[in-house]
């Protein structure tokens, strides 16, 4: 299996995704709403036919939060998965905040080996792979070469040279184990600052260098967090489970996340 192949076809992926995404941005857009009452918009599905359209051909089974729902028979013995969440942040979307991304991850054996995050508004990347690492570059074409695009980008985590410890959390979701997670670093690190972060943008902060904490102590689902999770893995940071040593695991029966903290 030639992983850089791989990684280039998701990144071209996830950048055409964002593409289709930003037509729709620009368009006076409706909303539906899913059985779950989120919102879901034609951005959701184009992205998505691209991001299909691109992996198809990689033989690598596909899982994504707009495509057909199955089973976990069907899924128990894949070794290898795409992971996809074609628009993060339907929300902020919505709300044309710009904080939105493409996800893409490919799991091996329930552990994200790749990621790739598209930031459309920004027209940022974030890509990372075992062995290779964790990058962000400004980029909005496809492209032909790994290696060019790798020596065009900076490595994560960036050394910001920062005096304060920032958490960063949910625009949407807080819940009270959170705020006592804020109290408890404050006590440790006294200079605590709060940021307030859309979509997966959340895990690239930790994993740029822009956040040192992100608990997520409320729902997500495994296509929110797959690519982010590879990003911030492979930039030197973890991803554990509430209260556990123990990293987040993917392709479980339930598509549901644990809570989790990412430092």
């Amino acid at each position: 299996m030639n992983f850089n192949e791989l990684l280039k076809k998701a990144i071209n992926a996830a950048i055409e995704g964002g593409h289709a995404i930003m037509d729709v941005y620009a368009s006076e857009f409706a909303v539906e709403h899913k059985d779950d009452k989120s919102p879901l918009t034609l951005a959701d599905k184009n992205c998505n036919e691209v991001i299909e359209a691109h992996l198809k051909g990689t033989d690598i089974p596909f899982l994504s939060e707009e495509g057909v729902k199955i089973t976990y028979e069907d899924r128990k013995d894949w070794e290898y998965s795409w992971l996809v969440d074609p628009l993060d942040g339907t929300k902020e979307f919505v709300k044309r905040n710009g904080e939105f991304t493409v996800n893409i991850a490919l799991i091996h054996n329930g552990n994200p080996i790749m990621g790739v995050i598209y930031v459309p508004v920004k027209e940022e990347l974030y890509f990372a792979m075992e062995g290779l690492g964790s990058y962000k570059v400004s980029r909005n074409t496809v492209i032909d070469n790994l290696e060019e695009l790798m020596n065009t980008s900076d490595k994560l985590p960036i050394n910001y040279n920062r005096e304060n410890y920032v958490i960063v959390g949910s625009r949407s979701h807080m819940s009270a184990e959170t705020e006592v997670f804020f109290e408890e670093m404050k006590k440790i690190h006294g200079n605590v600052e709060v940021m307030a972060v859309g979509s997966s943008l959340k895990l690239c902060m930790v994993a740029e260098g822009k956040a040192d904490a992100y608990p997520r102590y409320a729902p997500t689902m495994e296509w929110d967090t797959g690519a982010g999770h590879a990003i911030a893995k492979y930039a030197g940071f973890s991803v554990k489970q509430y209260n556990s040593s123990d990293d987040v695991i993917y392709n479980k029966e339930d598509l549901l996340n644990p809570w989790f903290l990412v430092k």
